[in-house]
């Protein structure tokens, strides 16, 4: 992958929806979405951040935490503004329910989605933990008693642990992200993706945004959040090594200890992800080449109506004073 240099870089960050854009500047948050030929729906999102309530959430390591939670809250309800647009608009085909599906809205209304989101929230995360937690653990255990060199509790073995699940777990999330990207739904998900990083590469580049300039910039990003996710995952494999691979005698107890570090792997990742955004050397390359490669999966090359409503979204959010700038090169 060819280095990448910019003329400045910005904080100006988004994300991809469903036929739409969310980009994030110092000052404004907006969202566009293709409602049509010719038409881009946008609409500015308000929030208050965990910083915002807490200034204790702005120092390092615990904003990278807060910045996760505020991330992922944002995106909710960007994608769930996307969606009825784009439901609106005719872009994305809404299946018919089923007697079921009608007789539970008429006895339940609202409160049944509410009840449900709650629901699939608590099982997505009970899923995410046995499959990156409890999982990788079990299958090294299990895996000991055939491979001599993973056996016993000393420093060789919490190595090869630390390894084993971490490699796991990349495995996971790469596998995970290969499968939806097979899905239509997603593969345009996955080319608005690029539509965003192309356009914030062009605007750091200091060009006009136009279609044409855009469309020549690449769609690999340091900051991306897959990046992100990438970082957190090799970072946990450091701190894996400083967890006994039974601690008290207890086998179970490692991947809760690793549930309970998580904060750490998180905090410890968005501090990299900053610094990759600020500087542009050698360290930053290599601390970032893992993200970029996983990008390969997760962005694809846009249209020229994606790359239409990135344009529209960016240029809404960007200040007229300058405080997106966070390096001039």
């Amino acid at each position: 992958m060819r280095k990448v240099s910019t003329k400045k870089i910005t904080s100006i960050g988004g994300s991809a929806l469903i036929e739409g854009i969310m980009m994030r500047g110092p000052k404004r948050t907006t969202v566009c979405v293709r409602t049509g030929e010719n038409e881009i729906y946008s609409e500015d999102i308000k929030m208050t951040t965990i910083p915002e309530k807490c200034k204790l959430f702005k120092l390092p390591l615990l904003r990278g935490i807060a910045g996760l939670i505020d991330s992922m809250r944002l995106s909710y309800k960007s994608l769930m503004l996307s969606a009825d647009k784009a439901v609106e608009a005719g872009e994305v085909e809404e299946e018919e329910p089923s007697k079921f599906e009608k007789w539970l809205d008429e006895k339940f209304g609202d409160k049944l989605v509410k009840v449900i989101m709650v629901f699939a929230s608590i099982l997505g995360v009970a899923l995410a933990v046995g499959l990156f937690f409890f999982l990788p653990s079990f299958l090294f255990d299990l895996t000991a008693n055939v491979v001599p060199v993973f056996q016993g509790d000393g420093e060789g073995a919490i190595f090869w642990k630390s390894v084993f699940e971490g490699v796991l777990k990349i495995a996971l999330f790469l596998g995970y992200i290969v499968l939806c990207s097979q899905m239509t739904e997603m593969k345009r998900v996955f080319m608005y993706h690029g539509a965003e990083h192309k356009t914030i590469f062009c605007y750091e580049n200091e060009e006009e945004l136009t279609v044409e300039n855009v469309r020549k910039q690449i769609r690999f990003h340091p900051r991306c959040g897959t990046s992100f996710m990438v970082l957190m995952l090799i970072v946990g494999i450091i701190i894996g090594l400083f967890i006994p691979v039974a601690p008290f005698g207890i086998g179970f107890l490692r991947p809760v200890f690793k549930i309970l570090l998580l904060p750490v792997s998180c905090g410890i990742g968005y501090e990299l992800i900053k610094i990759c955004g600020k500087h542009d050397n050698a360290f930053t390359r290599f601390i970032a080449a893992p993200g970029l490669w996983a990008q390969r999966i997760t962005t694809k090359e846009p249209d020229d109506k994606m790359i239409e409503v990135a344009i529209e979204a960016m240029k809404a959010v960007i200040p007229d004073d300058g405080t997106d700038i966070i390096n001039n090169k």
